[in-house]
C-alpha cells in the first residue's frame, strides 16, 4: 500500500494542500493584528466651511475655515500633503504670512489666517485657511504622522 501523500497517491497530496491553505487563512483572520496607523485626515466640507480632523480613526477636532469667495476656487479631491513651511510668503498675494502651511496642490495650502473673524465664510483666493491655533495644530499632526500617512479631502 503507498504511504499518503507519496506520488503513486497524488489526490492525497491535493487534499492536504487545500486543508493547509484552509486553516492559514482561518488563523489570518482568527489572529489578525491590529490595523496599521490611519494617519491624519482632514475633511474639508465647502458648503458648511468646516474641516473634521481625524487622528487613527477618531474624530479629533471639527474647526472653522474659510476657502475660496466668490471669483476663486479651491480644488475639490482627495490629496496628500506635498510640502509642509512653518511660516510661507504669499508670491502671488503681496507677501501674505501663510503660517503653518500644508500645500496639497501647486500654490493650493491648507494655512493658519490672521483673519480669524472671515473664518465660516468663504474669503479666500483658493487656499484653505484655519485660525492660527489649529493651522499649527493640524501642521504638528501631519509632521508626527508623516506627508505619506495623511490626507486632505476636499469636497
Amino acid at each position: 500500500m503507498p504511504a499518503q501523500g507519496s506520488p503513486k497517491n497524488p489526490g492525497s497530496i491535493v487534499k492536504y494542500r487545500w486543508i493547509a491553505v484552509f486553516f492559514a487563512l482561518f488563523a489570518g483572520v482568527l489572529f489578525q493584528a491590529a490595523p496599521a496607523s490611519a494617519g491624519v485626515i482632514a475633511k474639508v466640507d465647502i458648503a458648511s466651511q468646516r474641516m473634521t480632523v481625524i487622528v487613527d480613526g477618531n474624530v479629533e477636532a471639527v474647526w472653522a475655515v474659510s476657502t475660496a469667495r466668490r471669483g476663486y476656487y479651491t480644488p475639490r479631491g482627495v490629496y496628500r500633503p506635498k510640502t509642509l513651511a512653518r511660516m510661507h510668503y504669499s508670491k502671488k498675494y503681496h507677501n501674505s504670512p501663510m503660517p503653518y502651511s500644508v500645500f496639497f496642490k501647486g500654490g493650493y495650502a491648507v494655512h493658519g489666517t490672521y483673519e480669524v473673524s472671515r473664518l465660516g465664510k468663504a474669503a479666500s483666493h483658493g487656499c484653505i485657511r484655519l485660525a492660527p491655533r489649529n493651522a499649527a495644530a493640524l501642521y504638528q499632526l501631519i509632521r508626527s504622522h508623516g506627508i505619506a500617512d495623511s490626507q486632505l479631502q476636499i469636497s
